[in-house]
């Protein structure tokens, strides 16, 4: 294939976005997955340079409002030398050439955009940057060694000629690749390393991004949809007559286990589903009770499980030492809650499918969908748009499979919008999760031998069973079995225990509730051997200089030991995604209210690509860990979820804010994620700090429980 056919094919095949909008690009017609390149490192498959100049690069996976509508382009622009002003983003057309290549397909999960991407999308730059070079010396027939750049211009020192990008792009795409290129250090970067303005910020004050709420399409349907309030349970009947009778109504589809009205817009669907009596049938057996639950799962963790990991010496918890400490953990489920509200645009004709939409796996949706349809997945084309909140939540393909369904029922486009009821009571949940955890301490205070038994629903189990190896899901145990903590004896020990409530990917996934139980055990124990918490983790991370060192920063930072009068301090350490995350809480006490005055995090994720993108990353990271810590819960009552909206599903707002102070730690070690890292250690954190406040420990959460709320 041409240069010219594939650039031209591959920005015609783009998805619809804000950039695309300002480009003048037209909506696509064709398959992206009909677009051949070389192979994954094909320049042309990631970059264009109009003849003026302009550079539009490819953002391989969705925009969550993690930054990497930013970060990608940043990689290839430090290795191209390209003017950044002259920059633009597109999000990439599904296409496998643009893969994850930690999950070899395209999709965006476990914190992993910058991780893979590092060293990819550099080399792409850089192959560009020898490519114009290697043009402009055979046009000035001068030797390539004489060619520099700088800025979006190829220059010949020796006789002061210069030419820009633009006017080279045509003739250098169509040169053979380079075999290698040298990266730069970073010692060497002028982009990578600095707070740079976000490319999708404009378009999203402006108007100009494109969500999934967004689309329009033509002679398009708009469904309202109402599944089964039993979870696990089906439609029996429904008389659709009174939606039909409503204007506006078109179409009452009937899925296994929810009915969609569909009409020529949202307010008409809504009311027309509003109207509809739908006789629903729960599952057979004993419904599932949130506290029946708990107590199945309390069960579980005290069992023998399976093996999740064994270090050291399997009989050492029998060992008589000076102390033994036995402490249980529990968390709820937990919902995602995202901001723009669950939805899907789908075409289904007689030999293809068109599908838009805010999804994390543009990549697995055409393989999910052609088999429901009973087509191929070649015919599926996927367009990805801008996200408004991910989380884990838009991994997977409910919604994209109801509006399927609904649109080959009615013969036209359907955009599916679930309600904010619909969504917190048809999620895939933070697993509700128990913990028991042992240990054995010696003359000296320190771990000897260490138990932990984990309770909780597998994530894995629907989608990925493959991955559940041995009656362990990973997911489960991340947290436990990997911390850096010097421990000579450890047992772990995992029980799945799996009900009709499906569990799913949570910002943090097993971390957010692995790291709750661990750091509030660590605290435990050094409270146990009369030792400070600091110090004891500081001794149990003897030899792991770099998380030593963040420690320490980060301690210094709070001023440990020096609270001021009638303030605590807590800490929390987490290892996860290839990056350390330390977060400690400032608080004090009015009654049962909780004043937090101060939050720092510090982070180590090897090399830091854009701070301004970190510390709005650590920022969210802890707003979303405290939605779960005063009041997030779900709850289920004779098989249904008991919460609905945001009226008993709490969410903090403004004025439950407090500082936070980021620290970023450059280091030489591998880059790290980023957009989870300071969930998990924020929770056990603010209890550690309130375990000092009070001398009592706050053994589950939400906080709520214990009669603590957030003091607004």
């Amino acid at each position: 294939m041409t240069l010219n056919i594939s650039r031209r094919r591959l920005l015609q095949a783009g998805a619809l976005t804000g950039a695309a909008l300002a480009l003048g690009f037209r909506l696509p017609v064709a398959s992206a997955r009909s677009v051949s390149f070389q192979d994954e490192d094909d320049v042309n498959a990631w970059l264009v340079i109009a003849p003026d100049g302009l550079v539009t690069i490819m953002v391989p996976t969705a925009e969550l409002g993690q930054g990497v509508y930013t970060t990608a382009p940043m990689l290839v622009a430090e290795e191209l030398e390209c003017d950044w002003r002259q920059v633009r983003a597109q999000i990439a057309p599904t296409n496998p050439v643009y893969n994850n290549r930690m999950f070899k397909v395209q999709a965006v999960a476990s914190s992993t955009s910058a991780r893979w991407s590092f060293e990819p999308l550099r080399r792409i730059g850089a192959y560009a940057r020898e490519m114009l070079k290697l043009a402009a010396a055979q046009r000035w027939e001068v030797e390539l060694a004489e060619v520099s750049v700088f800025q979006g211009q190829v220059r010949h020192e020796p006789s002061g000629r210069h030419l820009a990008y633009g006017e080279l792009a045509a003739q250098a795409f169509v040169l053979p690749r380079p075999e290698q290129v040298q990266l730069k250090p970073a010692s060497q970067w002028r982009l990578l390393g600095k707070s740079v303005q976000r490319l999708d910020i404009p378009l999203k004050t402006s108007g100009l991004a494109q969500f999934g709420m967004d689309v329009q399409v033509p002679d398009m349907l708009v469904g309202a949809i109402a599944a089964c309030p039993y979870r696990g349970g089906r439609l029996v009947s429904v008389e659709d007559g009174p939606a039909l009778a409503r204007k506006g109504v078109r179409q009452v589809v009937k899925l296994d286990q929810a009915v969609i009205v569909l009409a020529d817009h949202y307010w008409a669907a809504s009311m027309g589903l509003f109207s509809l009596k739908p006789q629903w049938a729960a599952p057979q057996g004993a419904l599932l009770q949130s506290d029946t639950l708990m107590e199945q799962l309390r069960d579980a963790a005290a069992s023998d499980g399976v093996v999740a990991l064994q270090r050291g010496d399997s009989a050492a918890m029998d060992a008589q030492q000076e102390q033994w400490i036995e402490v249980e953990y529990e968390v709820p489920y937990l919902a995602h809650a995202t901001m723009e509200p669950m939805n899907a645009t789908v075409h289904v004709q007689a030999d293809s499918v068109q599908v838009w939409g805010s999804t994390q796996v543009a990549g697995e949706l055409a393989g999910q969908l052609a088999p429901v349809l009973g087509m191929k997945e070649e015919q599926v084309t996927v367009h990805s748009t801008f996200v408004g909140g991910g989380f884990g939540r838009r991994e997977e393909f409910d919604v994209f499979i109801q509006a399927a369904l609904a649109s080959k029922a009615s013969g036209r486009p359907v955009k599916l919008v679930w309600s904010r009821e619909e969504d917190i009571q048809q999620d895939f949940y933070r697993p509700a999760a128990t913990a028991l955890f042992r240990a054995v301490l010696d003359k000296k205070g320190m771990p000897w031998a260490m138990e932990v038994k984990l309770a909780c629903s597998s994530i894995y189990i629907r989608n990925f069973p493959d991955r559940v190896k041995a009656g362990v899901d990973p997911k489960s145990v991340e947290g436990v079995v990997d911390h850096l903590y010097s421990l000579p004896n450890m047992t772990v020990r995992y029980a799945m225990v799996n009900t009709v409530v499906p569990a799913g990917f949570w910002r943090g996934v097993g971390y957010t509730q692995n790291c709750f139980f661990l750091e509030s055990f660590v605290d435990d124990l050094a409270r146990a051997a009369g030792k400070d918490p600091l110090g004891y983790r500081l001794a149990l991370l003897e030899g792991q200089d770099r998380a030593q060192t963040l420690l320490r920063r980060l301690s210094d930072e709070l001023r440990w030991g020096h609270a001021a009068e009638g303030c605590f301090h807590g800490i929390a350490f987490s290892s996860a995604w290839g990056s350390l995350c330390g977060v400690g809480v400032e608080l004090s006490l009015e009654g049962k209210d909780v004043v937090i005055h101060r939050v720092v995090c510090a982070i180590d994720c090897g090399p830091v690509l854009n701070p301004a993108t970190v510390r709005r990353q650590l920022e969210g990271g802890i707003v979303w860990a405290l939605a779960s810590v005063f009041d997030g819960e779900i709850t289920v009552k004779d098989g249904q979820v008991q919460q609905s909206n945001f009226h008993n599903y709490h969410l903090p707002g403004l004025k439950h804010m407090f500082p936070i102070e980021c620290l970023l730690l450059t280091s030489d070690g591998p880059i790290g994620g980023v957009g989870e890292s300071a969930v998990p250690p924020f929770a056990p954190a603010l209890c550690n700090a309130l375990l000092a406040a009070t001398g009592e420990r706050a053994h589950s959460l939400p906080l709520r429980r214990h009669g603590y709320r957030q003091a607004v």
